[in-house]
């Protein structure tokens, strides 16, 4: 963020060459290449956990979170808009397992969450905003649109990337570290394309910007206490607990991303930053849970 408001046009250069696009088509295309699809196998048969965590992240979080905002954020477009980007966006794909495993999870079940929302928040992103905003912002989608480019830059890479694990599955274990790497840099890109080319409006909010988070840390915690609340209901263990708690409240910012930058950065530029906010929000929050769900194993 501050390099970005330091080289704003910097941040510029990055969407003209399409630096972003190119790096989150890899990006998805890695997470095909690492995806261990097999160890998810015995999670298919647990139709209610997967039916739970679809209807959570996709259905009750969007609906809470426009709830929410338009109680504090009504006559703010910017922020109403990313709120509900955020909110009908997929689980997180690299994090959300990596916090499971923190918490001594169920890997298994967390992977099967992070596949089957992705695949499933495809088509339901652009029929979700477009309910969600034409309440208050008068918005009619190209839903049709939408989900065509989300299949081109996610599903497509994902599926290509399982393709070619077929054969490349030994060779790419000693480069998973550097996949990680790149991928968290592509988040960062995304940080940084997002804040440079909005640095003036971001300025002129000023201590405004310390409300967006203290909203976001409300939602986050209302959304994990909503998650761990459904686990007990279902009677999961401790460790299934904590990989539905953690992962399906977690959302991507890489999809919320292209959603933004495909359809609403030319007139709502400020518009990535409640999803920036909430990306950040979920590592520190659930950083600490993960710990908290790790003594609980323990013991």
């Amino acid at each position: 963020m501050v390099l970005a408001f330091n080289f704003p046009v910097a941040g510029a250069k990055v969407k003209q060459w399409n630096i972003l696009k190119v790096g989150i088509f890899i990006a998805f295309l890695i997470t095909g290449l690492t995806l261990e699809t097999k160890a998810i196998a015995d999670e298919v048969k647990n139709i209610k956990v997967l039916s739970a965590a679809i209807i959570s992240s996709l259905v009750l979080f969007p609906l809470i979170t426009f709830l929410l905002v338009n109680i504090f954020y009504k006559n703010t477009s910017d922020f109403v808009v990313g709120a509900c980007i955020i909110a009908t966006a997929p689980a997180t794909v690299a994090s959300g397992t990596v916090l499971t495993a923190i918490a001594r999870g169920n890997i298994p079940l967390s992977l099967f969450i992070c596949i089957a929302s992705n695949f499933t928040a495809i088509f339901t992103i652009p029929f979700s905003l477009n309910f969600l905003l034409r309440f208050n912002q008068s918005m009619n989608l190209p839903v049709f649109a939408m989900i065509k480019s989300l299949i081109l830059i996610v599903l497509i890479p994902v599926i290509l990337g399982q393709i070619l694990r077929i054969k490349a599955r030994h060779l790419i274990v000693p480069y998973k570290k550097l996949f990680s790497i790149f991928s968290q840099l592509i988040v960062l890109l995304i940080i940084f394309n997002a804040v440079s080319s909005s640095t003036s409006k971001i300025s002129h909010m000023g201590h405004k910007i310390i409300f967006v988070f203290a909203f976001m840390i409300l939602l986050h915690a209302i959304i994990l206490l909503l998650n761990f609340g459904l686990s007990r209901l279902m009677r999961l263990n401790i460790a299934s607990t904590a990989a539905f708690t953690i992962h399906t409240s977690q959302k991507t910012l890489t999809v919320s991303y292209i959603v933004w930058a495909g359809y609403f950065a030319a007139d709502l530029p400020l518009a990535l930053i409640p999803p920036i906010a909430y990306h950040l929000t979920q590592m520190i929050m659930d950083t600490f849970l993960a710990h908290r769900f790790h003594e609980l194993a323990k013991n």
